[in-house]
């Protein structure tokens, strides 16, 4: 099958008319029952774009998530998260007539343009995982996020008045508040698969810096190691800073401290020679990090081993 560019969706109304949907009882903001919603095959090899945040609850067993590189198949209820311009495509298996559940929530920015929700929607960093980083809801926490979603749809059914938007960008903002408690829920309780890729990131530093990576590439950039997991940037940082208080770059700066330190206990390199091979272009900016991270320069700490 050949690639093609994504097809974008600029507005609400624009998505509910691809979708043979009624026109939206709002313009700027829609709850979609998953269930009214009917594939073809003519969109099945469709990648797309939306100029407005979207956010999907999906049980099925039949369809494929892909979002960017990363797929996920729906063999459960799962929460996804989508900002404006990232691609994402839908594939169904049309040997099967499903039975969709869910919804999916989408908000146009300029409904939120004017009020705080505008400034923390960007502060989730779960807009950025993909989709092999959803949210997995217990019963009792999809209950919650339902009712949520239920209470916008309501809002907007009624009779609008000069309150309606900052009651619907204050339930949004409580459903983003519960998904990030709901995360952090996730990074704990799934502690297999995240320990796995904890231990995986520690191979991953412990063969680079003792390879000659450090001096013909410098430090690993957190993107370099957030591919190396097959994990997104922000999902990793997430994960780090729940699991070990630190984000991507401190653990990265962490492991290099722990060479630096090796290298100066336990070699007579000067602090130049310690800093080139550490990947450091300029010693002043080793010396630097290094006492930022632990009290002392790197000849105090040499000291004390003298």
């Amino acid at each position: 099958m050949k690639s093609s560019q994504p097809k974008r969706i600029k507005t609400i109304s624009e998505f509910h008319k691809f979708r043979n949907l009624p026109l939206p009882e709002h313009p700027l903001i829609s709850v979609i029952d998953y269930a009214s919603i009917k594939n073809s095959s003519e969109n099945n090899s469709i990648s797309w774009v939306l100029d407005f945040y979207a956010i999907s609850l999906k049980k099925s067993p039949y369809a494929k998530f892909s979002y960017g590189h990363q797929s996920c198949d729906f063999d459960g209820g799962s929460l996804f998260f989508m900002a404006p311009n990232q691609v994402f495509r839908v594939e169904v298996n049309q040997n099967y007539t499903p039975m969709n559940s869910g919804w999916l929530l989408l908000i146009h920015p300029d409904f939120i343009w004017d009020t705080t929700l505008a400034k923390t929607i960007k502060q989730h960093d779960f807009f950025d995982y993909s989709v092999n980083e959803a949210l997995f809801l217990s019963p009792k926490e999809e209950s919650t996020i339902n009712h949520i979603v239920q209470n916008v749809q309501q809002e907007y059914q009624t009779n609008l008045d000069s309150f309606s938007k900052q009651i619907i960008s204050t339930h949004i903002e409580n459903l983003l508040s519960y998904s990030e408690r709901f995360y952090n829920r996730q990074f704990i309780t799934r502690e297999k698969t995240n320990h796995q890729i904890l231990e995986r990131l520690e191979v991953l530093l412990i063969d680079y810096f003792n390879s000659d990576d450090l001096v013909l590439k410098g430090l690993p950039s957190v993107q370099y190691v957030s591919q190396a997991l097959n994990v997104s940037q922000s999902y990793l940082g997430s994960l780090l800073r729940v699991l070990t208080g630190q984000n991507t770059q401190q653990h990265i700066h962490e492991k290099l401290i722990e060479k630096a330190k090796e290298k100066l206990s336990t070699t007579n390199l000067t602090v130049s020679e310690i800093a080139y091979e550490l990947g450091f272009e300029h010693s002043q900016s080793f010396s630097k990090l290094f006492k930022s991270k632990t009290q002392l320069s790197p000849i105090k700490f040499r000291q004390l081993f003298h």
